[in-house]
């Protein structure tokens, strides 16, 4: 009599755990991405209300870069920021650090969406300096937390706190010419 030792069928089932859990990573991550980059669709419609009107006329220094650039960057951004916020929530911390690290992500990606509504849709470098500054602080805070959730994900927002900071120094410049 032989006795049937298969483990197919158990092999079948963890196979099957893993597929789902994989599927489940990946929606959470194009979710993440998702949410960023449409933070960043807000901001080029109220980019667009000036673009081709107001903002050419201003005096801009010589380092400005082209806007064809700037929106690339910007794709890049927000993609690295999808994926450092797919880090922390991946990682499953307990709710109390999750709650500090995403108050101030949530809070940088309104900011951000606020810059250009002040630079742009109010036509304000002035107004826009401010946001910048905060959106700065925030920025800085949102690494800081995510850093101690993810170092891979306080990692993946060092170009944004780059590009940003050169961003403050352009529009500080911008406000000074005009």
């Amino acid at each position: 009599m032989a006795i049937d030792i298969s483990h197919s069928r158990p092999k079948a089932r963890i196979s099957d755990k893993m597929g789902v859990f994989m599927r489940e990573r990946i929606v959470l991550l194009v979710l993440c991405i998702t949410i960023c980059q449409l933070a960043g669709v807000v901001g080029s419609y109220l980019t667009d209300l000036s673009v081709t009107t107001w903002y050419p006329a201003l005096i801009k220094p010589s380092y400005t870069p082209p806007g064809w650039f700037i929106g690339l960057v910007w794709v890049v951004l927000y993609t690295l920021m999808g994926i450092s916020l797919f880090l922390v929530l991946d990682s499953k911390p307990q709710p109390g650090p999750l709650k500090n690290a995403l108050m101030p992500f949530s809070i940088q990606l309104l900011l951000n969406i606020a810059w250009s509504g002040a630079f742009f849709g109010l036509r304000s470098p002035l107004y826009a300096l401010v946001i910048i500054a905060a959106l700065w602080l925030s920025i800085i805070v949102t690494m800081k937390r995510f850093f101690e959730i993810s170092r891979r994900a306080g990692v993946l927002l060092i170009p944004y706190i780059l590009w940003v900071s050169f961003a403050a120094f352009l529009n500080y410049t911008i406000w000074r010419l005009n």
